[in-house]
């Protein structure tokens, strides 16, 4: 395996990594920056309030992009063990 290719696969992987993740960062993120506002204008600072919403979301886009994950997942897995002959070199 040549250095090209080595980074070449490293980059890969990190590429499908933040593609699998970004979305459940997205969501969170804009969660946390709606509680914060909220609780910035209303002067409430429960730890309840800005916890339970965001586990909530975050679960509820995990079940629902979970295929979509999955689907990116197994596509980069068969894409690496596709080219393993390629990659023993």
């Amino acid at each position: 395996m040549t250095p090209q290719l080595a980074v070449h696969v490293v980059e890969q992987a990190l590429m499908a990594a933040f593609w699998i993740a970004a979305p459940m960062l997205v969501i969170a993120f804009a969660l946390s920056i709606l509680i914060n506002l909220i609780q910035i204008v209303t002067s409430m600072q429960d730890q309840i309030f800005s916890t339970v919403p965001r586990l909530a979301a975050s679960l509820a886009g995990f079940l629902l992009l979970l295929p979509w994950m999955l689907k990116h997942a197994t596509d980069y897995a068969a894409a690496v063990l596709g080219n393993l002959a390629r990659y023993a070199h």
